[in-house]
């Protein structure tokens, strides 16, 4: 995921009041067609999910050449999943390359010298940029790191630069400088069905949708930059896999894995498109999904195979939400977009406020403001302090008691 996503997207999941995926949260009442035995394996090939055994599964997933393990970002289990599907892999003796959606190619040296084991996990996330880059909990990604080093397995970063997604999405990627570009060759069009999708997700965007109930169609340039600049996005991690792909057959040869939002996995539009139009067509797409999840949603091509979480009780009550979204603008932290009826409408903050300070500390971080908020107890006062326009606010959040 972009920085920009990424930090939009952390944003909502953290601090706004409504959720950002459709998938369902673990421990939510079953629907009526949940079909899942949880802690299993699944194809998807046919009409319906298929119980698989893992061990077989896990083994001709290890003879492709490329395999993409999609996540939802903020959720634990998805990472542990994935780290137990990396060990699984691992065992099938086969050498392996690891490539993260969370770092821009220009950090490629910082994890080279990870793996090489000269960084402490300190050291790593600051000369990596993690909180600038990324903006998600790095204890969630720490221990797929911690694996990659152990095991002296090469990573690679698959990301590219907000400023070239950006660019793009304003005014296209012809205008862009090849320069600019990092080296990204042009992508293949976006299939009609992945259209569809970025359409959707396109009119939620708090850029489009605050501009009424209309949205530019599909034929407008806004819309026609942000599917390029999506599928630059795609090409641009594709073409990091493809790069690693040795030439030759046997055991051998690396298996290459790709980590990064499931978004870029499903149905085959996004990363798998890109590399099949860059020769590389024996691919692995491998998801989690929840063990409670709606069989009739899991189509046939969704994913070669899904994992069945199972539930997770929760410990202790969700984190208070604020009901906002957040971006970083010339180093500032700005409110994108305001809930209706949230807390933070209820205390009076409003799109295009800039975020000074909070509990009387200085914001210049998207995670200081979602960690703020996170940590605050149920029934306790928050003072928070913007500047909009050239007027500067104070304000307290009231944070409703736990009921």
């Amino acid at each position: 995921m972009n920085p920009k996503t990424a930090t939009l997207l952390a944003a909502t999941l953290l601090v706004s009041a409504a959720p950002a995926h459709a998938q369902m949260p673990h421990g939510h009442p079953a629907p009526a067609r949940a079909c899942l035995a949880p802690a299993a394996w699944y194809t998807l090939a046919g009409g319906q999910a298929q119980a698989s055994s893992g061990p077989v599964l896990l083994e001709a997933m290890a003879r492709r050449d490329v395999v993409l393990l999609g996540e939802q970002h903020d959720d634990a289990d998805h990472h542990r999943w994935q780290l137990q599907t990396l060990a699984a892999l691992h065992l099938q003796k086969r050498p392996m390359i690891i490539g993260f959606e969370s770092f821009p190619r220009r950090v490629q040296p910082v994890l080279d010298k990870w793996v090489a084991g000269e960084l402490t996990v300190k050291q790593f996330l600051e000369q990596s940029g993690w909180d600038k880059v990324w903006r998600f909990p790095s204890e969630l990604y720490v221990p797929l790191f911690q694996f990659a080093r152990i095991n002296r397995i090469p990573m690679i970063a698959l990301n590219i630069e907000q400023s070239l997604t950006a660019a793009i999405t304003k005014t296209g990627w012809d205008t862009v400088p090849p320069e600019q570009k990092e080296g990204v060759s042009r992508p293949a069009p976006a299939s009609d069905a992945y259209t569809e999708f970025l359409y959707k997700t396109f009119q939620q965007h708090p850029r489009v949708a605050d501009k009424g109930a209309r949205a530019p169609d599909k034929n407008s340039n806004e819309f026609r930059f942000f599917v390029e600049s999506q599928t630059t996005w795609d090409r641009a991690m594709a073409e990091a896999l493809a790069s690693r792909v040795g030439p030759g057959q046997g055991a051998q040869r690396p298996l290459v894995v790709g980590i990064m939002g499931g978004g870029h996995v499903r149905h085959g539009y996004g990363v798998p498109h890109q590399l099949r139009d860059l020769g590389i067509s024996n691919i692995g797409t491998l998801l989690p999904v929840d063990a409670d999840q709606d069989c009739d949603e899991l189509k046939p091509g969704l994913a070669h195979a899904v994992f069945a979480l199972p539930a997770t009780p929760a410990d202790k009550p969700p984190p208070p939400r604020l009901g906002v979204q957040l971006e970083l603008a010339d180093k500032s932290v700005k409110l994108l977009n305001v809930t209706p009826g949230s807390l933070a409408e209820k205390t009076g903050l409003r799109i295009g406020d800039q975020i000074i300070s909070i509990a009387g500390t200085p914001v210049t971080k998207i995670i200081s403001v979602v960690a703020a908020v996170r940590l605050q107890p149920a029934g306790t006062w928050l003072p928070i302090e913007v500047r909009r326009g050239t007027e500067t606010r104070e304000y307290v959040i009231k944070f409703p008691p736990q009921k």
